[in-house]
């Protein structure tokens, strides 16, 4: 993970993330390793639905699909990813307004908690393969900001 404010540059570790209600893990690679992480996650959480999403270059209509991540916005439901390839651009509004700047790679865990603004693309080599956990799947829709 690489973490940043995007006003001034000034780096951002897990303790400044989860100051600000983010959760931010580095979890072993392996299924073995990571999933029993996930699995405390889940209980402790309430989450009840764990899949896998994968955005790649050549993926149909990805510059539609990324445009809909692009727009502030918020969930009533924890947008939680664990990465298992490539990288992602997470923009987080911390509690006084400011962008933090997370981009994760491979074996990061992010979790974005509801009702906290945020907004999501991909780096330049437009591929990211995660595990996502849900309360409710159905809750995953994005309220945009105004």
């Amino acid at each position: 993970m690489r973490a940043f404010f995007r006003d001034d540059n000034s780096n951002i570790d897990g303790n400044v993330l989860e100051a600000n209600g983010v959760i931010y893990r580095r979890l072993p690679m392996e299924a073995s390793g990571y999933q029993p992480h996930l699995d405390e996650l889940t209980k402790r959480r309430g989450y009840i639905t764990q899949d896998e999403v994968a955005l790649k270059p050549d993926m149909p209509n990805l510059d539609v699909v990324l445009a809909k991540f692009d727009p502030e916005h918020r969930h009533d439901d924890d947008e939680v990813r664990f990465v298992l390839e490539g990288e992602g651009v997470f923009d987080i509004r911390s509690n006084d307004e400011r962008w933090m700047r997370v981009v994760v790679e491979p074996g990061d865990l992010l979790v974005v908690p509801k009702g906290k603004n945020h907004r999501f693309e991909l780096t330049e080599k437009k591929h990211i393969r995660c595990v996502r956990l849900f309360k409710d799947p159905a809750g995953w829709t994005a309220i945009y900001r105004n």
